[in-house]
């Protein structure tokens, strides 16, 4: 007698499948946007075309078809966006720098300024970098992805991919040294 398994209602089957992704998603989202709200605009946005087009969704790499859309999510968001200029809340970027510097850590307050200013520099460099190259930079080295599901992400070659995680490096590394901060 053979026991067929349960299957999952479309819901259960996109929060079992597509939700254990959602960090990687909005850590996407948010070095593509630069911005804390416009990234969760742009994953809200993205959840719910991954929702109404989960159906169409075959298996494999869940975690590249979600990275997929956010990415192609950001870039509408982006070319929608650079038509109306935004203004800032805070008086000034080193007034609006301050309150994002001040986190509860285990460390003394000398140490959590010290590595909150270290970690700034290396955020600054990697957000000036162009985008295709932070792109890739993102995906490989902090959500580390494989060059493969990086192509499958930015529809490019391996090779394309290969050689724009390279460049970044490159670059990361000159800005670094002509900051003094060590790689």
């Amino acid at each position: 007698m053979r026991v067929e398994e349960p299957s999952l209602s479309p819901d259960e089957g996109f929060a079992a499948i597509v939700l254990p992704h959602l960090d990687a998603a909005h850590n996407l989202a948010r070095w593509l946007m630069h911005d804390a709200a416009a990234a969760e605009d742009v994953l809200q946005e993205a959840l719910l075309r991954a929702l109404t087009y989960f159906s169409s969704f075959r298996g494999g790499n869940a975690r590249a078809w979600l990275l997929q859309i956010v990415r192609n999510t950001a870039y509408g968001a982006i070319a929608t966006e650079r038509a109306r200029p935004l203004v800032p809340i805070a008086a000034d970027e080193e007034e609006a720098g301050a309150v994002a510097e001040l986190r509860a850590t285990g460390d003394d307050p000398e140490t959590s300024l010290i590595r909150s200013r270290e970690q700034g520099g290396v955020r600054a460099l990697i957000a000036a970098l162009p985008f295709e190259l932070r792109e890739v930079m993102v995906l490989r080295e902090l959500e580390e992805l494989s060059y493969k599901d990086i192509a499958e992400v930015t529809r490019t070659p391996i090779g394309t991919v290969m050689s724009r995680l390279w460049r970044a490096r490159r670059s990361l590394v000159e800005a670094a040294a002509k900051q003094g901060l060590t790689p």
